[in-house]
């Protein structure tokens, strides 16, 4: 049980921080890097965020080998 607690704890940590980067990103420019791409034609939009999801997942890789040390 006592490992179930951690990984509890560190999935709401993980939580908490993608929460943030939702809430205070476009702030800080994520979602509008060069390399996110964004097609705009008459009644279609498509979006995706590649740039923004690969600073996302260096981030939260960082954090979770400081978690797991």
């Amino acid at each position: 049980m006592n490992s179930l607690g951690k990984l509890i704890i560190v999935l709401g940590v993980i939580l908490i921080i993608i929460g943030g980067f939702i809430s205070f990103g476009s702030k800080f420019g994520l979602g509008k890097l060069p390399g996110d791409i964004y097609i705009d034609k008459g009644n279609f939009k498509f979006y995706f965020p590649i740039t923004t999801s690969i600073i996302i997942s260096f981030i939260v890789s960082i954090i979770l080998k400081i978690i797991n040390k």
